[in-house]
C-alpha cells in the first residue's frame, strides 16, 4: 500500500481546458505545452489523453520529444530549445520533430547539414521581440531565411515570447505584438505568439500557432498584481492530498518543529501530514499557508521539513482521525491562492512536484 500522499490528475479537466483555448481563439491551431513533465501532471498520461485531440506539442527539448515519440505519440511535437548540438538535427530528423531555431550557430548547424547533403527538419524561428533571452535579431533573421533553400522554408513559422502577456494592459505587449508581425509581414511567413494569457486576453496576437501552458492545467495564468482575471472557465487538474500521520494536542506557548519557529498561543491540536520538501512542497512556506480540510482552510505552523509538515487544525469543527486527507491545493483551494502565500508562483509549485507522489489518473 502506497503512502497516502497523492497528486490526483483530472484528465477530463485537461480535455476541458483545451477546448477552452480553442473556444477563444477559433481560427487558430492550439499547441499543448508539455514541458517540465506537463508542468508537474505527468507528461506522458497527458499527452496520450490529448493525441487524438491537440493539434500538437511543444516541449522544452530534444530529450523529452524522443521519450514521447518512443511512447507511440504521432502529433506534431515543437522543440521549443532548438538543437543544443548539431547531431540534435539528425535526431529531429528521425524521429520528426519540429525544432525552433533562435541562434546563429544554429543556423551555421543547418547550413553544414545541407553541405552535406542532409535533409534537415521543419523550422520555426524564434525573433527576439524583447525579452532577450531567447531569439535571432532582425538581421540574423534576414541572413537565415536568404542563406536557407525556400524548399526547406515551406512550413516554417515565425515566434515570439511575451515578457509580460499576464499583465494585459502592459503596452510592451502591444510593442512586442507590432514587432512581430512586421517581420512576418516582410517575409509572409505565419506566426506564434500567443501563451496561456495572451489567448485569453488578446485576440490580436493569435496566430496560426497558439502555445497553451499554463492554463491546460486549469491555473490562473493572468499575474495577480494585474487586477486581471482569466476570462477563460478554467478547471483545476491537480488535486494534491496527503494523509494525517499524526495528531498532537500541545499547551500554549509549547513550539512545533524545527527550530522552534512557532509557538502556540493557545492550547492546540497539531496536525502532521505526510508531505514535505522532498515531495515538492515549498520549504519556505511561511506560517499560515493555507490548506484545506473538512471544508475548511487550515493554517501551516512551524517549518516545513523533508517528509512532513505541520498544521494547526484545533478550530476544525469534524472530528479527527489519522489517515484524513488534507488538500494542499485542489479543487477547493487554488494552487494560485497557495503560491501567493508562498511569495512564488503556480507554474514553480505544480513543476516541482517529484516523482515521491503517487498521481493517480481519473476523469471526472
Amino acid at each position: 500500500m502506497p503512502r497516502q500522499t497523492f497528486a490526483n490528475i483530472n484528465l477530463a479537466a485537461v480535455l476541458h481546458n483545451y477546448h477552452q483555448a480553442q473556444q477563444a481563439a477559433p481560427h487558430s491551431k492550439t499547441m499543448a505545452v508539455i514541458k517540465a513533465d506537463a508542468y508537474g501532471h505527468g507528461m506522458l498520461a497527458i499527452a496520450q489523453y490529448l493525441q487524438q485531440v491537440a493539434d500538437g506539442f511543444a516541449v522544452a527539448f530534444i530529450d523529452e520529444a524522443i521519450t514521447l515519440r518512443a511512447h507511440g505519440i504521432t502529433q506534431p511535437i515543437l522543440v521549443l530549445e532548438g538543437a543544443h548540438q548539431p547531431i540534435d538535427l539528425t535526431l529531429a530528423l528521425e524521429h520528426d520533430l519540429w525544432m525552433v531555431v533562435h541562434q546563429p550557430e544554429q543556423v551555421i548547424w543547418l547550413l553544414s547539414a545541407l553541405a552535406a547533403g542532409q535533409p534537415i527538419p521543419t523550422l520555426w524561428f524564434k525573433v527576439d521581440t524583447g525579452l532577450h533571452r531567447l531569439g535571432l535579431t532582425v538581421a540574423q533573421l534576414d541572413y537565415a531565411l536568404a542563406s536557407l533553400p525556400e524548399k526547406t522554408l515551406e512550413n516554417a513559422v515565425l515566434m515570439g515570447h511575451f515578457a509580460c502577456a499576464d499583465e494585459p494592459k502592459n503596452g510592451f505587449n502591444g510593442l512586442q505584438m507590432e514587432r512581430l508581425t512586421q517581420v512576418a509581414s516582410t517575409y509572409q511567413l505565419p506566426i506564434s505568439m500567443a501563451n496561456s494569457p495572451a489567448i485569453a486576453a488578446d485576440p490580436m496576437s493569435h496566430g496560426l500557432w497558439n502555445r497553451l501552458g499554463i492554463a491546460l492545467y486549469g491555473a490562473e495564468p493572468m499575474n495577480q498584481s494585474s487586477q486581471h482575471t482569466c476570462t477563460l472557465s478554467l478547471q483545476p487538474v491537480m488535486q494534491l492530498t496527503a494523509a494525517i500521520i499524526g495528531l498532537r494536542h500541545i499547551k500554549q506557548g509549547e513550539g512545533v518543529g524545527y527550530g522552534q519557529t512557532w509557538h502556540a498561543n493557545r492550547d492546540s491540536v497539531i496536525a502532521t501530514l505526510a508531505i514535505g520538501y522532498g515531495d515538492g512542497y515549498p520549504r519556505h512556506a511561511p506560517t499560515g499557508t493555507p490548506a484545506w480540510l473538512h471544508g475548511q482552510t487550515i493554517p501551516l505552523v512551524g517549518r516545513v521539513s523533508m517528509d512532513m509538515i505541520t498544521f494547526d487544525v484545533t478550530d476544525v469543527v469534524e472530528p479527527l482521525a489519522i489517515g484524513d486527507n488534507v488538500e494542499l491545493w485542489g479543487q477547493h483551494l487554488s494552487v494560485t491562492a497557495v503560491a501567493k502565500h508562498v511569495q512564488t508562483i503556480n507554474y514553480e509549485l505544480l513543476t516541482r512536484i517529484s516523482h515521491r507522489v503517487t498521481k493517480k489518473y481519473h476523469y471526472n
